[in-house]
């Protein structure tokens, strides 16, 4: 069943239903996505980054497993470093 519906008019605009608005979180001067999956067409809140985008910047190759002597050593050395006196 449909979440809402909208009709298109002569000049090619549409309105969007406000559920719909409402489930996007968007308002006056928001940008949406048209996008096609799967031969189906999606319509969603256009972000600047996806979260996917986000950490493939952050985690490009994944960091090698430490041992917890390894950590505690890491915390350790940071503490001391953080809290010496100058």
């Amino acid at each position: 069943m449909a979440l809402a519906h909208s009709k298109l008019t002569a000049q090619g605009q549409i309105s969007v239903p406000a559920k719909v608005r409402q489930r996007l979180g968007v308002g006056p001067g928001s940008v949406l996505e048209w996008d096609e999956e799967g031969g189906r067409v999606v319509v969603r809140k256009a972000g600047r980054y996806t979260s996917l985008d986000i950490h493939r910047a952050l985690f490009s190759t994944p960091p090698r497993r430490r041992t917890l002597s390894e950590l505690k050593e890491g915390i350790r050395r940071h503490v001391k470093r953080r809290h010496a006196r100058r």
